[in-house]
């Protein structure tokens, strides 16, 4: 199984089910909105973790999030590595993930698009398949 699913994909794993919590638990800045920890990346050798995040609901403050995180990562190194029972606990770098809101404003452009074009062919009425083999 090792061969198939390496350590480090394990541990990742782990770190996202265990990052949700502690940041909701330890860091306890009431500027801090909800924040989703979307995919970690673990080094081989497990000595560092890039913890992509996404900031959900409408009061999106980016900068500000990003501050916290990173300040709460040296907090959350300990408490992360006594959960995961590791000897030495891996740095954390926390790194904005916006393939969410790039998706969501890619989605409205289609649907604006989609909207626009059966507005334009509303007026053209339905296509005559005779008359428009005979042009």
């Amino acid at each position: 199984m090792s061969k198939s699913f390496p350590r480090h994909r394990r541990v990742a794993e782990q770190i996202q089910r265990s990052l949700g919590d502690l940041i909701r638990r330890e860091l306890r800045d009431p500027r801090l909105g909800s924040v989703t920890i979307v995919d970690v990346q673990v080094s081989n050798d497990l000595s560092h973790a890039k913890v992509f995040y996404s900031i959900l609901g409408g009061d999106k403050k980016p900068e500000l999030t990003r501050e916290i995180l990173e300040e709460g990562a040296r907090l959350l190194r300990g408490p992360l590595g006594r959960t995961l029972q590791l000897r030495h606990a891996p740095q954390i770098t926390f790194v904005a993930d916006e393939l969410i809101e790039y998706a969501t404003s890619l989605s409205a452009k289609i649907s604006e698009v989609v909207k626009s074009d059966e507005q334009r062919h509303v007026d053209d009425g339905p296509v005559d398949s005779e008359s428009s083999s005979s042009s």
